[in-house]
């Protein structure tokens, strides 16, 4: 019987029938001087190459390489959430297939997890990409998702990362959220580190990325805010902003009132009365949009089960 992995590597996959074969190399070659049970869970995300033929010979010869093939291209982020699932070791590690990502940096993200952290990301200090097109919008993306969710990162966007099992096994992802994990994943209260590691110039192929990956990330950033922050209590946010708006509204209307009955002037042609009821109106507006949000949330959590808190240790007592 095959032990179990103490290591699982997770790679989304598509088109990179060119990297395959040194990809295995030096994959199997950083892996094996680790002296660890280890498997590698490659998602092949719908490539219309022949990379899945090359892949399924692998698997033939080498079984710690399991090989999932999508029907068609779902995204990285689904090739990663399919990795995780698939994954049995007890730390799941993240890297890319086109070997920018360098294999042997894995043992450093396994030795920093030893000092207690549980995710370790990839910090690419020296980038092999054009400064104006990919490393520029990137630190500016780095800075505002560290601002903006606690979690300090200088690369967010590397692909190399380490993650405790706990962590791959309940983090939820959508869309293309893969970037943000350490920062969703600190809903559970994760201690999150980085290391440098290399980053080495494309050798085959081109990039599946280009800049206006940039703009989607800020889209996606404006989600993850409101998950961090009001995933739990939806009708915090929407009923706050409708009491404000809606407070306002009323405001305005009491005014009017006043200018109406007491000065007797007429208001029917100001415009500020129908500011007054637009406020008020959209005020109910949002406060039952939060409620909605609150009953969906409530719903979401007890149809799965799944817990509004995550656990780190149980201390027991002796039986």
């Amino acid at each position: 019987m095959a032990a179990t992995p103490a290591v699982s590597v997770v790679i989304p996959l598509y088109n990179e029938e060119e990297s395959i074969p040194d990809l295995y190399a030096e994959l199997s070659a950083a892996l094996e001087a680790l002296q660890q049970p280890y498997e590698v869970i490659i998602v092949d995300d719908g490539s219309r190459d022949a990379s899945f033929e090359r892949l399924k010979a692998i698997h033939t010869r080498d079984p710690r390489w399991q090989i999932i093939r999508f029907r068609r291209n779902f995204g990285q982020t689904a090739g990663i959430m399919a990795g995780f699932a698939a994954a049995a070791g007890a730390v799941v590690v993240t890297i890319d297939a086109d070997l920018q990502n360098d294999p042997r940096d894995i043992a450093g993200l396994l030795a920093k997890m030893q000092e207690g952290y549980d995710v370790v990301s990839g910090w690419r200090v020296q980038r092999q990409e054009p400064f104006f097109t990919r490393r520029l919008p990137s630190i500016s993306a780095n800075w505002l998702i560290s601002r903006t969710t606690g979690v300090r990162l200088h690369d967010y966007g590397c692909t190399l990362k380490a993650y405790q099992r706990e962590v791959a096994k309940n983090v939820r992802l959508y869309g293309d959220l893969h970037r943000f994990i350490p920062a969703l994943a600190s809903q559970m209260g994760v201690q999150v580190a980085e290391i440098p590691v290399n980053d080495r110039p494309r050798k085959y192929g081109r990039s599946k990325y280009g800049i206006s990956r940039t703009f989607k990330v800020f889209l996606d950033l404006i989600g993850v805010i409101f998950v961090l922050s009001y995933f739990n209590r939806p009708l915090r946010v929407f009923g706050g902003a409708g009491l404000f708006t809606g407070g306002l509204g009323g405001l305005i209307l009491l005014y009017l009132s006043y200018e109406r009955l007491i000065a007797g002037r007429n208001i029917g042609e100001r415009p500020l009365l129908l500011l007054g009821v637009l406020l008020v109106v959209l005020g109910v507006q949002m406060i039952s949009t939060g409620l909605i949000a609150d009953m969906l949330m409530r719903t979401y959590y007890e149809a799965q089960g799944r817990p509004t808190y995550f656990v780190r240790e149980h201390l027991r007592r002796p039986d």
